[in-house]
């Protein structure tokens, strides 16, 4: 079972995200600021990272690039979630170390196509 760490800060979001995702046969950890995001990516080992970029403590972009700057978590993949949608934010998601890039609202098909390729085929199979 493929494991998501869904670092958000949004109640609503968080919520509706972790059920879909745990429907989907996925195995869900929550954070809800960067600091804790990166600490659980620590300890958790998560198979994928969905991240906020607007997070209270440590800020996405700060918790992307210290997440690439270690040697235990630089591996990972992230999926940035923000509601920063405007030309440019995609490619300053990348630049602070994220592999992919998701505009909120969340388009929750499109983005399971992003977890399943960033995941590889240890992802869930969709129903």
């Amino acid at each position: 079972m493929a494991k998501i760490l869904l670092v958000e800060d949004h109640e609503e979001i968080w919520d509706f995200l972790s059920r879909r995702l745990k429907r989907r046969g996925y195995d869900v950890i929550l954070a809800h600021d960067g600091e804790a995001g990166v600490q659980q990516a620590r300890t958790a080992r998560p198979d994928v990272i969905l991240l906020d970029m607007n997070l209270p403590i440590l800020d996405g972009w700060s918790a992307a690039r210290v997440l690439k700057s270690g040697s235990d978590t630089q591996g990972i993949p992230i999926i940035a979630l923000t509601a920063h949608a405007m030309s440019g934010d995609r490619d300053k998601a990348i630049q602070a170390g994220c592999n992919d890039y998701h505009p909120k609202p969340v388009d929750f098909s499109k983005l399971l196509t992003q977890i399943n390729a960033a995941v590889g085929p240890q992802a869930p199979a969709v129903a």
